[in-house]
Order: structure tokens, then C-alpha cells, then sequence
């Protein structure tokens, strides 16, 4: 079949394609985007946006029932049904993409349903169709929920993120299996709905790619929400007798409720991507790219596929360097081809791949934006949350690095004596003795996300200890304790 000459073809519009696909669009590049789930990917529909209008419930019912001792007394009796009906009406318009399959043709692009896969250099094949890509091929494809190989798992309806999120009716009990972001976060919204949850995780610990403290009080928050947590637990046998599952682990130990979910990690699906057909090994856990995105040459990826982080901000983030580049490569491919120089990006692209290199974190303005790592943020949407950037301390000092360590209490601050109930929390800071600067630090609290901003802003920018010593911290607010951790470094 003689392929169909386009600009660029985007595979996968989950949070990075749809951005990279839509803007190339109305830049005016002929852009066909393909995706054989929901555009938009898991973020609307099974991820960010549904689950923190689950927590945004939960954290509700917990504050009506901090009232006692603060304010009175109040009486709290949860109703799942509004949340599961904000959920399918607000924000997923029942799992029915059409709105965002408009908003990206309505941006200039075409839209094609189906599993795309590359065909060789600059060519993707989607069913019967087949596309050229003059100027290169983007890949978004996302990951997918990880399902371990324990022994009679796949012959069991257990849940993943997807139906824990589309649940319209609770069960009477939740085993978890996994207890990282998603496990955790998860398990205390249905316990704070009344249903009996138990997490069993591998690890020592709970929430375990962060700093132990964080650890301690994620653990102690679910417990005292009713969560039962086993870490050091090695789940070997799944079993469903049609109404209830039964987790047999290392050690002998014997789990048993209504439900079954599975949340121990996401992964790339490579395999289905035609790789082999422009010279990468599709056996790899992830694809890597460079600073710029790309995988080779004309081919560049966003998002999960990448391997950076399974996060939003870090498919919107890489997205942005992928627009710049492509459209700086347009740029001089269109140059060279009139050597009068004539020639032009159309729709205004020449302007937009300035104005995105210009903007770029890295790099000097009138060059594409490299990709940086260093300040990656992160947030467990736990209550009380924990947010942190950069490397733990462990981290740090596995690299070698002259480390000093600063911690309070959140509850010893005023703000958090002032708060009481639900005060637990801290900060911690992570320093880099012999160059003066933080290069991690976690932000644990009621609004442990929030707070995160400023030391996001100073592991970014490399802020001397010097000059984050000597500002002002307004008082009384959770964000003055950064000045006690900073008091504490050592």
C-alpha cells in the first residue's frame, strides 16, 4: 500500500501525545494522531483527576470527624454514591473521550482510532492505513498496570487502578497488593468509606522509594484510619471461590476479602510498538531517550514509555521539549529546501518552536530546552500528603555526595500546634555539604504538596543554603518549619 504523506504522526495521545499532537497542529503541520483506548490517557479517566476527587471526598469525611475537640461535635455517615457519580459524570463523561477527541481536531489535527505501530523509518501502520511522517514520529504509548506472575492470579477478576476507580458500589473488604502512591492512596479512601482494607507489600516497607520517614507516617495515618498493613510479605498464591479471594504469602500467612487489587507498578508494553523495524530492542523496560527526546533520529517519545517518572508533569514537561524540537527541526528542514530562504513554517510554527526554545528550563534562549531531571517533583496524595523533590538522603549518599541532613516536626511548628488534630508531618531537607546547596526534600503534611513549591524552586535553581537562610518565611504557616529544618542542618 502506497503510504499517506503527512508531517508528523503521533502514536498514543495520553497527557504527552495529545499536548505534542495538538500543538504541532496548530502550529499548521499535517498531523495524524492514533490511539486505541480513550485520548487522554489514564490521567483523566483512571488516574490523577477521578482519584483526587475520591481523596477529596475521603479527606472531607476525615475532617468532619476531627470536629470533636475543635469545634463540637458532628456525626458522619458515608455515601459512596456521590463520589462515584461525580467521578462518571464530571469527570470522565462515563469513560466516553469524545470531547477530547474534538478538542484535538478542532486544533487542526486528524484523529485516527486503532493501535498504530512503526513500519520502518518514519512510517506508521494503524489497521489498513499507512502513514509516512516527513518530519518524524512521536511515541506516547503510556504504560499499563504492571500484574506480577503470582500463581493463579490471571484466572481471578482482580481489580487494577481501572476498576477500583469505576466502582460504583463498595465492597465490604479491599485486600491491596502493593503499597506504593497509588496503593496507599487508594486504601485510605475506602477505609475512610467504612470498608475493612488490608495491604500486604514486598518491600520493608510501605511508600518505600521515599525517605523512611515518610514511610512512618504514611504507615501510622492509614492505621489510624483502620488500614492493617503487612510489609515484608510476598504474596504466592491468588485463589477466588466466586465470592471472596484468598492471598497465600511467605511465611505461611493467609489473606482473605471480597475484592483483590493489584497496584504493584506500571509497565511499557514495547513489544507492540514495531520497534524492531527502525533498529531498537523492544526488550527493554522502558525506551530511552535523550535530553532532547529522542529515541533516533525522527523519533522521539513522551510520558510512561520513557521510564522518567509516571507522572502528569513529567509528560507535560517532556512534551514541551518534543514541540520545541520538532518544530525546530521543521524549521530547518524547510529552510533547506528553499535557499532563498523564503520558505516558512506554516501556521506560525517558525514563532512558536522560538518562543518554546526560548522558555526552556535548560539550555540558552534560541535553543531547544534539554530535559532535567534534578528537581522532579512528586506527591503522595495521602492524608496527611507527602510531596518531594530531588534525591532522598540515601540516594545522595549512595552517590558519594558530602551530605547533611536537616528535619523538624511539622507539629512542632506554630502553625502545626495550631492546627492539632491531623498536624503529623514534617520537613526534611537534603543538602550538598561541600557545594552549599539542597538537592532534595520532602515536605510531609496537610498541604505537604503545596508547601513542596518553594523547595522545588530552590533544588531547581541551585539557591544557596546562604540565601534560603536569610529569607523572610511568612508566619504562621506550615512552610515556616522549612526555616527549622534549615536551622537543623547537619
Amino acid at each position: 500500500m502506497e503510504p499517506e504523506q503527512v508531517d508528523v504522526v503521533v502514536v498514543g495521545l495520553g497527557v504527552g501525545g495529545e499536548e505534542v499532537a495538538g500543538r504541532l497542529a496548530e502550529a499548521g503541520l499535517s498531523v495524524v494522531g492514533i490511539e486505541r483506548d480513550l485520548v487522554g490517557g489514564e490521567c483523566p479517566y483512571w488516574g490523577c483527576i477521578p482519584s483526587k476527587m475520591m481523596i477529596r471526598a475521603a479527606n472531607a469525611l476525615a475532617e468532619a470527624r476531627r470536629v470533636d475537640g475543635l469545634a463540637g461535635t458532628a456525626e458522619v455517615r458515608p455515601d459512596w454514591a456521590p463520589v462515584a457519580k461525580r467521578i462518571r459524570e464530571e469527570a470522565t463523561d462515563t469513560w466516553d473521550d469524545r470531547v477530547a477527541v474534538e478538542r484535538f481536531t478542532g486544533r487542526g489535527g486528524r484523529f485516527v482510532r486503532g493501535s498504530g505501530r512503526l513500519d520502518g523509518p518514519g512510517r506508521v501502520r494503524v489497521g489498513d492505513q499507512v502513514f509516512q511522517a516527513r518530519y518524524g514520529v512521536v511515541l506516547g504509548t503510556g504504560s499499563r498496570a504492571a500484574v506480577p506472575p503470582i500463581d493463579g492470579l490471571a484466572d481471578t477478576p482482580y481489580w487494577t487502578n481501572h476498576q477500583a476507580i469505576e466502582v460504583e458500589e463498595l465492597p465490604e473488604s479491599l485486600l491491596v497488593l502493593g503499597g506504593g502512591a497509588i496503593g496507599l492512596e487508594l486504601s485510605q479512601v475506602f477505609a475512610r468509606f467504612g470498608v475493612r482494607v488490608t495491604i500486604v507489600e514486598a518491600m520493608d516497607r510501605v511508600l518505600a522509594v521515599e525517605e523512611p520517614e515518610s514511610s512512618e507516617v504514611a504507615a501510622a495515618a492509614l492505621r489510624a484510619d483502620g488500614v492493617e498493613i503487612h510489609t515484608g510479605v510476598r504474596a504466592e498464591r491468588v485463589e477466588h471461590d466466586g465470592q471472596r479471594f484468598t492471598v497465600r504469602a511467605s511465611g505461611g500467612a493467609e489473606f482473605t476479602a471480597e475484592r483483590l487489587l493489584v497496584v504493584t507498578g506500571r509497565r511499557a508494553h514495547l513489544e507492540e510498538l514495531g520497534l524492531d523495524t527502525v533498529g531498537v530492542d523492544a526488550g527493554q523496560r522502558f525506551l530511552p531517550v535523550d535530553d532532547r527526546m529522542r529515541v533516533v533520529d525522527d523519533i522521539w517519545a513522551v510520558g510512561d514509555v520513557t521510564g522518567e517518572g509516571a507522572f502528569t508533569h513529567i509528560a507535560m514537561y517532556q512534551a514541551a521539549i518534543v514541540i520545541a524540537d520538532v518544530l525546530d527541526r521543521t524549521r530547518h528542514a524547510r529552510a533547506g529546501a528553499d535557499p532563498s530562504g523564503a520558505a516558512s513554517v506554516v501556521g506560525g510554527a517558525m514563532g512558536a518552536a522560538s518562543r518554546l526554545s526560548a522558555s526552556g528550563s535548560s539550555g540558552s534562549a534560541g535553543t531547544v530546552p534539554r530535559a532535567d531531571y534534578r528537581a522532579l517533583p512528586r506527591v503522595t496524595f495521602t492524608d496527611p500528603e507527602v510531596g518531594a523533590v530531588g534525591l532522598t538522603e540515601q540516594q545522595a549518599r549512595d552517590r558519594g555526595i558530602n551530605v547533611q541532613v536537616g528535619f523538624t516536626k511539622l507539629s512542632t511548628s506554630t502553625r502545626g500546634w495550631i492546627h492539632g488534630v491531623g498536624d503529623e508531618g514534617f520537613i526534611k531537607l537534603v543538602a550538598d555539604a561541600d557545594q552549599g546547596v539542597l538537592i532534595g526534600a520532602t515536605s510531609a503534611g496537610p498541604a505537604g504538596g503545596e508547601v513542596l513549591s518553594g523547595l522545588v524552586v530552590a533544588v531547581h535553581a541551585a539557591v544557596p543554603l546562604s540565601q534560603l537562610r536569610h529569607m523572610i518565611y511568612a508566619y504562621p504557616t506550615f512552610h515556616r518549619a522549612i526555616e527549622d529544618a534549615l536551622r537543623n542542618l547537619h
